[in-house]
């Protein structure tokens, strides 16, 4: 077996992709082949995009779509509409009012930000299964799967890999990061991932964790933000409030087998309480999760 890596930069970050297999520089070749069909269909800032061709059409009529990116809508809607969840698939105009991590983010208007939480109802996202269409009812609406789209990219990517001659893999799509088979280089064959220290330079780590087939996906305040008349915004927003979320979390992780479900809960829980959050955790099977506050204090799961 032979290890190769494979460093590209899409989806606004770079993406780290290392494989052991046989033959892998074709395998990454088809990997970077797929990640750029990826990027296309779920992009929500390309305008040509297959998930833009819905915002296209809000108001207008039901757009037929792929059938991964319909999952991944409905995944999404789930759990948009679930109570108490800061998960809402609908906040498109939302985040193209604010743009923080785009070079013309600006602080809108308090109207402006009214203007557009009158159009993040995930409630009018209407899904037909027999013709897997979606249609967004409201003119002007719009679907980000921004809090998704990597997480399900990522367990896409995997699921290529187990079915074929591979038999280790590390895929990270930044921020999100998804180990597969033994780490081959450690006696206990298990793969380190850091975890950011949120007030240092990237690759600084406040603490690593231990893993083998299964996916580390950290959130943070301290990854895009805005700074405008001395005080900063960061990009986590409140669909109830349309402000960055009030929060005393620096960033939160989550540990899980997929990665999208990682995706899912690190976006859901933001902006809950650090013991609502550790409450959660010890709920649901198979998750873990690491908490770091803003004074730097680390609460883990793990433990």
């Amino acid at each position: 077996m032979v290890q190769a890596v494979r460093e590209v930069h899409m989806m606004g970050t770079i993406i780290r992709l290392q494989i052991n297999a046989a033959v892998p520089e074709p395998l990454l070749d088809e990997l970077v082949r797929r990640l750029k069909i990826y990027e296309h269909r779920f992009s929500a800032n390309a305008d040509d995009s297959e998930l833009m061709a819905i915002t296209h059409q809000a108001g207008l009529k039901p757009v037929v779509v792929n059938p991964e990116l319909y999952e991944l809508i409905k995944i999404g809607w789930h759990y948009s509409v679930a109570a108490d969840s800061n998960l809402n698939i609908a906040i498109g105009p939302l985040v193209q009012t604010w743009r923080i991590g785009f070079t013309d983010a600006k602080l809108p208007k308090p109207e402006e930000i009214n203007a557009a939480l009158a159009k993040i109802d995930p409630h009018q996202i209407i899904l037909d299964d027999a013709q897997q269409s979606v249609f967004l009812q409201q003119p002007g609406m719009a679907i980000d799967l921004g809090s998704l789209a990597k997480g399900y990219i990522a367990d896409l990517l995997i699921a290529y890999l187990r079915q074929h001659d591979v038999t280790s893999a590390l895929v990270n799509l930044g921020g999100n990061v998804v180990t597969m088979g033994p780490m081959l280089q450690h006696d206990d064959q298990m793969w380190r991932i850091g975890i950011q220290d949120p007030v240092q330079p990237r690759g600084h780590y406040k603490t690593v964790v231990r893993v083998r087939n299964q996916s580390v996906v950290t959130s943070g305040i301290y990854e895009r933000s805005l700074q405008v008349g001395g005080h900063m915004y960061h990009h986590i927003l409140d669909v109830r409030t349309g402000y960055p979320l009030k929060t005393d979390l620096a960033s939160l992780s989550i540990i899980s087998t997929k990665s999208v479900d990682g995706e899912l809960w690190t976006t859901r829980l933001f902006g809950q309480s650090r013991q609502a959050i550790m409450q959660k955790l010890a709920e649901l099977p198979g998750i873990d999760g690491i908490v770091i506050m803003k004074d730097g204090t680390v609460y883990s799961s793990l433990d």
